[in-house]
C-alpha cells in the first residue's frame, strides 16, 4: 500500500534526524569540554592568555566541528525534502477530478448530518447545526432518542445500571425476538457489582428475583454467578476474578448501543461516518482511473457505472448486487433483475429478448418451465 511506502519515507527523515541531533550533541560536548579545559589552564597559569588562546584554536580546528555536521545535516536535509513530495504522491490535494455532478437533496444532507452528532452525543452542536440550517427539523426526533441512550451511558461510566435495567425491561421482548441476551448481561453485572461489595445474602436475593427467567436458555452461566457466592469476600483472587474485568462493562455499553439502535431501526455506526470511510477508502483508486482518462481525453460525468471495479472491504457491502446468468453482467437501472414465475430471476433485457418482447413464451435456462412475460415480476435489490 502506499502508506506503508509514507510511513517508510517518515521513519528516514526521523532516523536521519536522530542521527544528526546525536552528532550535533556529540561535537558541541567535545568544543566545551575543550573551552573548559582552556579556561582551567588560563585561571592557573600566569602567563600570557595569547599562547592558551592558539591551543584553543589548534583543538578546535582538529574536532573539526562544521566537516563532521555537514554530512549529517546534508542527510537530513535530502531527507526533508524528499518527504512533501512523498505526502504529495500519496494525498492528492486535488480530488476535484473524482466529483460527479450530482444534485443533493440539501434537507436530506442536512438531516443525516444533525443525524451524525446526536448519535455521537454531540447535541450542542447538533442543536448548532440545526439552527442554521433552518431545514433540519426532522432531526429533532432523533435528539431525544439518542438522548436517552446517552443517558443510559453516562450513568453506566458511574456504575449506574438502573436506567440501562428500565430500559431493557421495557424491550425484553423485542431484545428476545432479537436474540440478544443483553438484559441478563445487565442483570450479570448488577449481581456482581453487589457480591463485590460483599453483600452475598444481597446478591442471592437479586439472583433469585431477576434470574429465573433466563434459566431455560443460560442456566449454564447462572450456575458460574452463582458459584461466585463462595468467593464473595475474596472475588478478585477467586476463579471467577475475570468478571471483574472492565472489558465487561465496555462489551455491555457496546451491546446496549448497539441493540438500542437496532430498535430504531437504526444502523450501529452512523451513515455519515460508514460513508466518509468507504469515500476515503475508494478515493485513490478512483483518482487514479481519472487521471488516466483524463489522459485518454475521455469524459466520465456522464457514465452510470465506472468501466473498473473499485473494491470496498466488507465491512461497506450493504446491498445484493444481480448479475444477469445469461448476460454475465450486473443489472443496473435500465436492465432490473425480474422474478420468472419459476422462481429464478433473470435481467429484463435477456427476458425481453428471450420472449421476443412478450409476443411469445420461452423456457427457463435453469428449468423446463415455460415462461409468460406477463407472469415475470421485478425485484428490488
Amino acid at each position: 500500500m502506499e502508506l506503508h511506502s509514507l510511513k517508510d519515507s517518515f521513519d528516514r527523515v526521523a532516523k536521519k534526524r536522530k542521527v544528526s541531533y546525536s552528532k550535533t550533541h556529540e561535537v558541541t560536548d567535545l568544543i566545551v569540554q575543550e573551552i573548559n579545559k582552556a579556561i582551567k589552564v588560563m585561571q592557573s597559569s600566569t602567563l600570557e592568555y595569547k599562547s592558551e588562546l592558539a591551543e584553543l584554536k589548534k583543538k578546535l580546528q582538529e574536532v573539526s566541528p562544521l566537516n563532521q555536521l555537514e554530512g549529517a545535516q546534508k542527510e537530513l536535509n535530502i531527507a526533508l525534502i524528499k518527504y512533501p513530495k512523498a505526502l504529495e504522491k500519496v494525498f492528492n490535494r486535488d480530488i476535484s477530478k473524482a466529483y460527479q455532478n450530482i444534485e443533493f437533496d440539501s434537507p436530506i444532507v442536512n438531516q443525516i448530518i444533525a443525524s451524525h452528532f446526536y448519535r455521537q452525543g454531540l447535541f450542542e452542536v447538533g442543536d448548532c447545526f440545526i439552527a442554521e440550517a433552518q431545514d433540519a427539523e426532522a432531526a429533532v426526533a432523533m435528539r431525544s432518542l439518542f438522548q436517552e441512550l446517552y443517558q443510559m451511558l453516562e450513568a453506566m461510566k458511574s456504575q449506574n445500571l438502573e436506567p440501562a435495567l428500565k430500559w431493557a425491561a421495557a424491550n425484553s421482548n423485542k431484545l428476545k425476538e432479537n436474540g440478544s441476551d443483553l438484559q441478563l448481561r445487565i442483570h450479570h453485572l448488577q449481581f456482581v457489582k453487589i457480591l463485590q461489595k460483599g453483600s452475598r445474602d444481597e446478591a442471592l436475593k437479586y439472583a433469585r428475583t431477576n434470574f429465573a427467567s433466563f434459566a431455560g436458555n443460560h442456566m449454564a452461566e447462572i450456575q458460574k454467578l452463582m458459584g461466585c457466592l463462595l468467593y464473595s469476600d475474596r472475588l478478585h483472587e477467586s476463579p471467577y476474578a475475570h468478571l471483574l474485568s472492565p472489558t465487561n462493562w465496555d462489551t455491555v455499553t457496546d451491546e446496549l448501543t448497539r441493540q438500542f439502535c437496532n430498535l430504531l431501526g437504526q444502523s450501529y455506526e452512523s451513515p455519515l461516518s460508514a460513508t466518509i470511510a468507504a469515500g476515503i477508502q475508494g478515493l485513490p483508486p478512483l483518482l487514479k482511473f481519472m487521471t488516466v482518462m483524463a489522459g485518454q481525453k475521455h469524459e466520465w460525468q456522464s457514465m452510470k457505472q465506472l468501466p473498473v471495479p473499485v473494491e470496498l472491504d466488507k465491512e461497506f457491502q450493504f446491498h445484493s448486487v444481480f448479475v444477469c446468468p445469461v448476460t454475465k453482467e450486473q443489472s443496473t437501472d435500465d436492465n432490473l433483475p425480474m422474478l420468472m414465475s419459476c422462481g429464478h430471476a433473470l435481467c429484463k433485457q435477456s427476458i425481453n429478448k428471450m420472449s421476443k418482447n412478450g409476443s411469445k413464451t420461452f423456457k427457463c435456462p435453469y428449468c423446463p418451465t415455460d415462461i409468460d412475460l406477463t407472469q415475470c415480476r421485478q425485484l428490488i435489490f
